[in-house]
């Protein structure tokens, strides 16, 4: 076998695999996840270091299935280039972000500062309507998916505790958490945006 065969024929497969993934397929996109995870922890890790390496993995997962699913990958058979492409730019925006977030930084002479502790209402207020918000969001999100958000943001369990207590493979964990993750991120932001207007 020709090693041109070889190319088209892995081209094949993965075109097969983007179409099952744009398709809704579960077990496509556990097969996606177990392939993508590896070499594009790798790339993060590189790049970025290790700081909330497992989160940027799974935004990056979620934001490239959910491009795929949406039709944006135009030719199947080249998912692997597209998802190179998509993983690069999201290296470069999180540098971006780095980078004016320390230009950004107010650097404070503590010996000058004077703290006054007492509460501000102001801002009491908006921290209670911000949890109020939050704890509609959660309520509003599927049973499993607030169970996995809340034992591992909340009660700061392990993967492996809440794999363990809920019958949970690691990838099952790992695909609810980002689904839960970015559901809660996109009806948070709808709640903000009512509450605003």
């Amino acid at each position: 076998m020709s090693v041109s065969a070889t190319a088209e024929d892995a081209q094949t497969a993965w075109g097969l695999l983007a179409t099952r993934v744009q398709g809704g397929d579960e077990d496509a996109m556990r097969e996606l996840y177990d392939i993508f995870s590896k070499g594009i922890r790798f790339m993060l890790f590189r790049q970025l270091g290790p700081d909330e390496l497992e989160d940027k993995v799974h935004d990056v997962f979620v934001t490239i299935t959910t491009s795929i699913r949406n039709g944006e990958l135009r030719d199947p058979n080249r998912m692997m280039g597209y998802i190179h492409t998509v993983v690069r730019r999201q290296i470069a925006s999180y540098i971006d972000r780095a980078v004016n977030m320390r230009r950004n930084r107010i650097e404070l002479d503590f010996d000058e500062t004077v703290c006054d502790h007492r509460p501000n209402p102001e801002n009491e207020a908006m921290a209670k309507e911000n949890q109020q918000i939050a704890l509609r969001v959660l309520r509003s999100i599927p049973k499993r998916d607030r169970e996995v958000l809340v034992r591992f943001y909340y009660n700061e369990e392990s993967p492996t505790e809440i794999c363990h207590a809920m019958s949970l493979t690691d990838t099952q964990f790992r695909l609810i958490k980002s689904r839960a993750k970015a559901r809660f991120g996109e009806l948070g932001k709808s709640w903000l945006n009512r509450s605003k207007s």
